[in-house]
């Protein structure tokens, strides 16, 4: 296989490392699109992917999801059946310079021989605005065919114009029925898989596949693990094992990238939603994933007013006191506050009327500018203000029947406009009746 720094012209083979100690999930990588198993929403018969592999003819591409669901190996496939020079980089270590030396090596390739370059550049998303420029002129021009891969959004992560010229594949998870089929095999392959397998019972593998979270190469790997302990210790594969293998399973959660936004739009979905369960889970991925306790605090407050508002005013007094609890306490005691103000506010009645109704305010606002109130209610208290009429005739609600005069306080051409509509769940349903009796008592006093 060409490397960064290789010059031949060979199409993609099997690394030096001896075959014997790569590890399972290397072994077992497909090498030909029949074998290749998942992603079926972008490798249908007939799919624009699936006939630019089989026909030899890749297009630019960035492959993005989550680990261990074969973008590597998509990668090499396509790379195989091009005959096209493959160039391989990884983001993490590669630069301006190591890509001007791959579009180097393109340009003499194509003047020599005519051929093509295929250029994998793993984890593109760590590349900076320059270094991705850099591609460009290449890309461009069809000087390379760049087939990127990354575990976060490109949209947030990749350049504008390189996106405009490559074809974005999303790869999701692996079901837990893939991965298992897929450990089946790694068992089956005398040459490749697992060698000189202990019993592995299919509890063991439907634990392996569950646990991995969608993830082969997680899955290769403790099943490796946990064959090689069972085989020193003369036993089959457990469930024990297999558990000591795996371990915890980390979480991908990003707090700069788009995961941060997915779970974080999922909790606040959910919890308006008042399923306390699912609000409760996002809440602990959140946490898990090493988001900033403040950050989720700072949410509830704003989710206390948007989405519950009025409908239960505690709602907010909760989430205010969550943050105070997170600043106070801090990790990892204070995931018990916001456990209990997850709870409290996804099981709160809902009501976005105080949303609507700024909103309609503020749009008025926006479009007429602002009114000038009626001059009885602007401020009477500088010298001179009197003579300018300002709090002339104010009339004082307290020395009013009720309490409630039928003066009115909005600007002149707008006493009509209703902004605050509260519905009829929670304590709005006490504010609506308390609105129509003020109105009431409005009418009453100015007749």
């Amino acid at each position: 296989m060409e490397r960064l720094f290789d010059t031949g012209d060979q199409a993609p083979q099997r690394a030096t490392v001896p075959l014997e100690d790569e590890p399972l999930a290397a072994r077992m990588r497909p090498l030909e699109l029949g074998d290749f198993i998942g992603q079926e929403h972008l490798l249908g018969p007939g799919s624009a992917l699936r006939t630019a592999i089989e026909t030899g003819q890749p297009h630019s591409m960035i492959l993005y999801g989550p680990p261990g669901t074969g973008k590597t190996t998509l990668a090499r496939i396509a790379a195989a059946g091009a005959g096209a020079a493959f160039e391989e980089a990884s983001a993490v270590n590669a630069g301006r310079a190591e890509v001007r030396e791959v579009i180097a090596r393109a340009e003499e390739r194509r003047r020599a021989s005519g051929a093509g370059t295929i250029f994998f550049l793993d984890e593109i998303h760590r590349f900076n605005k320059a270094q991705q420029d850099a591609l460009l002129p290449a890309v461009e021009e069809g000087l390379l065919v760049l087939i990127g891969a990354t575990t976060e959004n490109p949209y947030f992560e990749v350049n504008s114009a390189l996106l405009s010229r490559a074809q974005i594949y999303e790869l999701r998870p692996l079901g837990a029925d893939q991965v298992a089929e897929l450990l089946r095999r790694a068992l089956r392959d005398p040459a490749r898989g697992v060698a000189d397998p202990p019993e592995v019972p299919g509890d063991v593998i439907d634990f392996l596949a569950a646990r991995s979270g969608g993830d082969a190469r997680a899955a290769y790997n403790a099943l490796e693990l946990a064959a090689d302990t069972a085989k020193r210790l003369e036993r089959p594969v457990t469930v024990e094992l297999a558990e000591d293998a795996m371990q915890k399973k980390a979480v991908l959660y990003d707090r700069a990238g788009d995961k941060h936004y997915d779970y974080t739009s999922a909790w606040i979905k959910s919890t308006r939603g008042s399923d306390v369960d699912a609000s409760l889970y996002y809440l602990a991925v959140m946490l898990e994933g090493g988001e900033d306790p403040r950050f989720i605090a700072r949410r509830m407050i704003v989710l206390a007013s948007e989405d519950i508002g009025n409908a239960d005013p505690q709602a907010l007094v909760v989430a205010v006191a969550a943050s105070q609890a997170v600043e106070h306490v801090g990790m990892p005691e204070c995931a018990l506050n916001l456990s209990q103000a997850t709870a409290y506010l996804a099981l709160a009645p809902k009501s976005n009327a105080s949303t609507k109704a700024i909103a309609r305010a503020r749009a008025d606002v926006q479009r007429e500018g602002a009114a000038d109130p009626p001059s009885y209610l602007q401020d009477a208290h500088y010298f001179g203000a009197r003579k300018l009429g300002r709090g002339v005739g104010y009339e004082y609600p307290h020395d009013v029947p009720d309490g409630v005069s039928d003066q009115s306080l909005l600007p002149e051409g707008m006493e009509a406009r209703r902004y605050y509509e509260p519905t009829d769940r929670g304590f709005e349903e006490q504010l609506r009746k308390r609105i129509a009796d003020v109105r009431q008592k409005q009418r009453k006093n100015g007749e």
